[in-house]
């Protein structure tokens, strides 16, 4: 009997090392897959930039996706689109190895080209791509700096080109890289040529009196743009020729304009009510065309532009005071427009990295817990079971709360409700899953749901990063304007959503139930199971009302936005799936089809419906819900891959089960 139970106790380790592993291993992955290799390199000349200059930095306001946002957003989503991540790490002049945060990198794009050119910047996933375009792959996936990719360039975007004429759902994964890459290094070229015209002068042929020529700065030549089209206007009335010396003048100056068209949109309109900012070259181009009403609004900006770049060459400490007149302008007029509010809010929470700490805590919870169930293996002292479980409950708690303070800074900054799309969906169902979760513990104290509240929070924290990875783009901008309704986001999304983290944390606590069953763990493993048992049920009941609720309130939206209450559109048909498979298991429980097994994987393949339902929909390219699209569309395999391994393997256990208590039945038969 002792050999027995001591056969039975490894047994259970062994299992409780096998999940433990995988469960890491998924960890690793995951932040490996985010990570891709780059070499550090040696970037000659090289000094970080003084914190006083990257937060004099931040407080500049610029204009992107429809929505006026601080330096520092728009450098880490610029970043991360493409290096795919948000830092880079090179050794300077001091032999130190330094990590170039995003403001650093653009900095370092717009006002120090030379030595932003050497560093890693582009993720190539596909190092075929490299080949492709006649240069040598450093691996299968690496980073790459500007100047390696140079002598590609050429070729990159003739290929690009050709393979753009290619319908999208045709193209193998060299082409898709091949263009992506070609759209990273365009917008590249943009942003380290932006302030090409405040480096340079324009050559002015013949101006001088002897017929050599001389230099202008652009905010001088933009100051004679009313006389420059009245020679045009003549030239065009008596039909002569433009003099070539004012040709090469105007190409220079359309030059100029065109790298900084794109890039940084940094300048408020002078009319209130247009909405639209300029870039510094739709500004020289307003002025050199006479759109610009007061031309001396937009000399003076350009000329403020001028003024700090070229005192970079100085001091850091003359640029930083040269550069402070040029954000003093653009704030205060972005103030008067009401376009600052939340400036500084948003510095703040780029700053933080709030999710970044929310993952460390729950991982350290997840730990301490999977610590808990392993001395509960061994039956150590109860005091020491308490002290994991207290200690894994402090850590699930710590990352509830820093998620809960990411969601209240999000909608502070965004000025909306805290879901409108696919990454406000995966933050707001950690948190209530979690809170949730934390509820289930504080009634039960098993440490059940509060080991679940770890690994959920982990893991769905983990996807919001990978996500905002994959999909490179600033969450907080403007919705569509389907989904611009404060009202219905409130009533409508945020229910639906509550829906999908009830349906996921139903699915999780029964793939729980399987997990104990075949662990063993415990002396009253039956008084445990009866537990899981009931919170799942309840798990269930709130999934219906919160999805059928939801999806209720909107088909009134749907009727009021787009005149019809339903018309079969996969995000419908997805939330009526949940809504159905919970009144089918219901049903199939109330009249006895199915028992506690039955309950548990019928429970676990809801896991698949809602991931359809709240994910799988996006990639179909269909309906009037087509506003969350996004890359990486394998990965949603891998999970309905495992949760139908765990079915499989909740199957056997059934079976298992039926298997002994018959045999247990017969024993009693023939004993009685």
């Amino acid at each position: 009997m002792m050999a027995e139970m001591k056969s039975m106790l490894w047994a259970r380790v062994v299992a409780f090392g096998i999940i433990a592993s995988m469960l890491l291993s998924l960890f690793v992955f995951m932040v490996i897959d985010m990570n891709p290799k780059g070499s550090v390199v040696k970037i000659k000349g090289y000094k970080p930039w003084e914190q006083e200059t990257l937060d004099l930095m931040n407080q500049l306001p610029l204009q992107d996706g429809g929505r006026v946002k601080p330096f520092s957003t728009h450098a880490q989503f610029t970043m991360l689109r493409l290096r795919g991540d948000r830092k880079i790490e090179i050794v300077g002049d001091s032999g130190d190895t330094l990590s170039i945060k995003p403001t650093a990198w653009m900095m370092d794009c717009l006002f120090r080209p030379t030595l932003a050119v050497e560093m890693p910047t582009f993720r190539v996933d596909n190092g075929a791509a490299i080949e492709a375009i006649g240069l040598k792959a450093l691996g299968r996936r690496d980073r790459y700096s500007y100047k390696q990719l140079e002598e590609g360039i050429s070729k990159l975007f003739e290929l690009a080109q050709s393979y753009e004429g290619i319908e999208e759902k045709r193209r193998d994964a060299v082409q898709k890289q091949v263009i992506d890459l070609a759209y990273n290094v365009r917008s590249y070229q943009f942003l380290i040529g932006y302030f090409g015209f405040a480096r340079a002068s324009i050559e002015m042929k013949g101006a001088k009196p002897d017929g050599s020529s001389g230099f202008a700065d652009f905010s001088t030549v933009m100051g004679t743009a009313p006389m420059i089209s009245n020679l045009l206007r003549q030239n065009q009335a008596t039909g002569e020729p433009i003099p070539a010396n004012l040709q090469t003048l105007l190409q220079q100056v359309l030059d100029g304009a065109n790298y900084a068209k794109y890039g940084l949109v940094l300048l408020p309109p002078s009319d209130p009510s247009n909405k639209n900012w300029r870039s510094a070259g739709d500004r020289i181009m307003d002025v050199m065309t006479s759109k610009a009403g007061d031309t001396t609004e937009a000399v003076q900006e350009i000329k403020l532009m001028e003024t700090a770049v070229r005192s970079i060459q100085v001091s850091e400490a003359e640029f930083r005071n040269q550069l402070q007149p040029l954000v003093k302008n653009i704030s205060d007029r972005a103030t008067l427009r009401g376009e600052y509010r939340s400036i500084d809010a948003e510095n703040r929470y780029n700053r933080k990295n709030l999710m970044l700490y929310a993952m460390i805590w729950f991982l350290l919870g997840l730990l301490v817990a999977g610590g808990f169930w392993f001395l509960r293996i061994f039956e150590v002292p109860r005091w020491l079971q308490t002290s994991a479980k207290i200690a894994s409950l402090v850590c699930t708690g710590l990352g509830l709360l820093y998620m809960i303070i990411v969601i209240s800074m999000r909608c502070y900054i965004m000025w909306r409700p805290p879901v409108g799309n696919l990454y406000d969906t995966i933050i707001f169902i950690c948190t209530v899953a979690v809170i949730v979760l934390l509820l289930i513990e504080w009634f039960t104290k098993e440490a059940i749901a509060a080991t679940l509240a770890a690994l959920m929070g982990l893991a769905l924290v983990l996807l919001a990063r990978r996500f905002e990875v994959g999909d490179a783009k600033d969450h907080m901008d403007p919705l569509v304007a389907v989904l611009n309704s404060n009202y219905w986001l409130t009533t409508h999304v945020i229910t639906v959503t509550m829906g999908y983290a009830a349906g996921l944390m139903t699915a999780f606590l029964s793939m729980t139930y399987v997990l104990l069953t075949g662990l063993g763990l415990g002396k009253n493993l039956r008084a445990l199971l009866k537990m899981v048992t009931t919170a799942a049920y309840g798990g269930l009941c709130l999934t219906l009302f919160l999805s059928l609720v939801g999806t209720v309130l909107g088909g009134i939206w749907a009727n009021d936005s787009w005149g019809r209450f339903w018309g079969w559109d996969p995000k419908e048909n997805g939330a009526l799936m949940i809504v159905l498979w919970s009144l089918i298991m219901l049903h199939a429980r109330f009249g006895g089809l199915i028992r506690e097994w039955g309950f548990h994987l019928m429970s676990i393949f809801m896991a698949c419906i809602v991931s359809f339902s709240w994910w799988h929909v996006n990639f179909l390219g269909e309906g009037l819900h087509n506003y969350g699209f996004t890359s990486g569309k394998n990965f949603i395999w891998f999970f309905y891959l495992a949760v139908m391994l765990t079915i499989l393997f909740g199957i056997v256990l059934w079976v298992v089960d039926q298997v002994r208590s018959s045999s247990s039945r017969e024993q009693n038969v023939i004993s009685s």
